[in-house]
């Protein structure tokens, strides 16, 4: 499966190959934020310096794939809480991640990774991505 890889890479804490499993233009649309983050060194860090730092007892559950998309099923831990979440990949034409859309639940789960996450892209450097710039009336 086109997933493999990457669930391979998460699994094994492995941030060469989770990084190698992306594609140059990878998309990063996370649970928190509305805009996604872009560009492969950006999301790698968030992955490999955030989420792989953040997540406790994380294990997938369920792997999905059909044509170039997949969902990976989780189960993970941060701080007290459990969470369960999705991560819906979708493949270039060499195989690579090209866009990855993060869901998590409950919202108790999902604040508290927000919070733990907001920590680490404080530590480095990491801002929410910007709202595009604003058009002429007129355009």
């Amino acid at each position: 499966m086109r997933s493999d890889a990457f669930r391979a890479a998460v699994e094994a804490e492995d941030p060469e190959a989770l990084t190698a499993a992306l594609a140059d233009d990878v998309v990063f649309r996370s649970p928190v934020v509305f805009r996604p983050y872009e560009g492969k060194p950006l999301v790698a860090a968030i992955l490999t310096e955030g989420a792989m730092k953040v997540f406790e007892d994380f294990r997938y559950l369920e792997q999905l794939e059909d044509g170039d998309a997949a969902a990976l099923i989780f189960a993970a831990r941060v701080g007290d809480r459990e969470l369960d979440g999705l991560d819906l990949l979708r493949f270039d034409a060499d195989g690579k991640v090209k866009e990855l859309t993060v869901m998590v639940r409950p919202m108790s789960g999902l604040n508290t990774l927000a919070e733990a996450m907001g920590r680490q892209f404080e530590r480095l450097g990491i801002s929410p991505p910007a709202a595009p710039a604003a058009r002429p009336a007129g355009e």
